[in-house]
């Protein structure tokens, strides 16, 4: 009975794992078919319906406005730096053009104010021209003895006065001349006692005219030699004291300049030997050339401006001399204005602008010349308003009479800084150089 149990149950286990062999291989082959044979998707229900292209763009639409209030909000910002930055130019600009002064700090400155008013001033016509020396107060000194030079006593370039002595010269001429004087003296004086004793022996009775007449003559003869001896020291320029031996000064004929110098220590010179140029600098010549068609314009006596671009300067003279040739090469007669020159700024050599004034004309617009400066290179006039002064450029037309002519950047009545505008330039200046640091 236990046998007939056991193998019941060995029976029955066998079937359970056969049934769950069969079992497992349906399933693996179900999932074979599952994979070949995909299933419907279970129904999902959505959360959010998905957007469609026209809410999308929407959605962008939205994107890019936000982009762009955000760029308009930086361009804002940024055209409002520039504005600022604009703002603050145009203040530093004020502040740089415009000085504050009280009517009190303006006189103690000794600023003195002028009317921009209208004038008559005179219509000109320019010529090139040049300044040279004024010939007239120029000598070229030449020894008037030929000799050995001992001593030069002056330089380049240094003032002299009249009869100063430029230099000495050791000269047999002077020697034998200085010579003759002493002998001619001798002989007068020996001409002179003979003269004297002939006289009273004649007048005794004692000796015949004749004697004394002969006498005469000689004594006579003998001061001739000493007068011509004399000259001719006179005309070499040697003086007549024998204790000069044969030195022979070279002095200054006038108040003068040295302008050039030929002389050096040991050198051999004669008469024709250029020594030394001296000129009188306290008068100069501004010289140009007139061609025939504008010789009805330039007159002995008219009123001429010679001004020099590259000092800066200017001055005002007449017409002294108009020629009356024409020169072969420029066929063009010379003129000539003669200038003071006491500063010494007016150089020979320099090149002039020379107006000729020819006729009056009405200007518009006019300031004393002290008025104007020049600032950054641009001439400007300092306008008088309720805050102080402020820097205004002009432009510049004629000058003459002290006047200039403002054709441009200033109205008529306008009150300017005259005497005393450097005043203002100069503290321009140092504002610019403080708002740099």
């Amino acid at each position: 009975m236990n046998n007939t149990r056991s193998l019941a149950l060995a029976v029955a286990l066998a079937g359970l794992v056969g049934l769950g062999s069969l079992s497992l291989n349906a399933e693996e082959s179900h999932d074979d078919h599952d994979h070949d044979h995909p299933q419907p998707a279970a129904p999902v229900t959505p959360a959010k319906a998905p957007a469609t292209p026209k809410d999308d763009d929407h959605e962008h639409d939205q994107a890019g406005h936000e982009e762009k209030s955000h760029g308009d909000e930086k361009t804002a910002k940024a055209d409002d730096g520039h504005a600022h930055e604009e703002q603050g130019h145009e203040e530093e600009g004020h502040e740089a053009g415009q000085l504050a002064l009280s009517t009190e700090q303006i006189t103690s400155a000794g600023i003195e104010l002028a009317v921009a008013t209208a004038r008559p001033m005179g219509v000109a016509v320019s010529f090139p021209g040049e300044i040279r020396f004024d010939e007239d107060r120029t000598a070229h000194l030449v020894p008037r003895v030929g000799g050995v030079v001992e001593r030069v006593l002056v330089e380049l370039g240094q003032p002299v006065r009249k009869g100063q002595v430029l230099a000495m010269i050791a000269s047999p001429q002077i020697a034998d001349q200085r010579s003759e004087l002493s002998a001619a003296q001798r002989r007068l004086e020996t001409a002179r006692s003979t003269l004297q004793r002939e006289k009273t022996l004649w007048q005794d009775k004692i000796s015949a005219e004749q004697d004394y007449q002969l006498a005469r003559q000689a004594f006579e003869e003998a001061q001739i030699n000493v007068t011509n001896a004399r000259q001719k020291l006179a005309v070499i320029g040697a003086g007549l004291n024998p204790a000069g031996g044969n030195r022979y000064e070279l002095v200054a004929p006038f108040d003068a300049m040295i302008v050039e110098k030929h002389l050096t220590q040991g050198e051999v010179v004669s008469e024709a030997s250029n020594a030394f140029t001296l000129s009188d600098l306290t008068r100069v010549w501004a010289t140009f050339g007139v061609t025939a068609k504008d010789l009805d314009k330039v007159q002995v006596g008219r009123s001429v401006t010679v001004t020099a671009p590259d000092l800066n300067a200017r001055v005002e003279g007449r017409v002294g001399y108009v020629g009356s040739l024409l020169g072969e090469q420029s066929r063009a007669a010379p003129v000539r204005v003669t200038l003071a020159n006491p500063q010494g700024a007016w150089r020979p050599g320099l090149l002039v602008n020379i107006d000729v004034t020819v006729a009056q004309a009405q200007a518009a617009v006019t300031v004393p010349e002290a008025a104007l400066q020049t600032v950054e290179n641009r001439p400007s006039v300092f306008v008088r308003n309720a805050e102080g002064f402020l820097l205004q450029p002009v432009r510049t037309g004629r000058q003459t009479g002290g006047h200039v002519e403002i054709l441009e950047g200033l109205q008529p009545g306008s009150q300017v800084a005259a005497a005393g505008s450097f005043v203002l330039k100069s503290e321009l200046g140092k504002g610019s150089a403080e708002h740099s640091h």
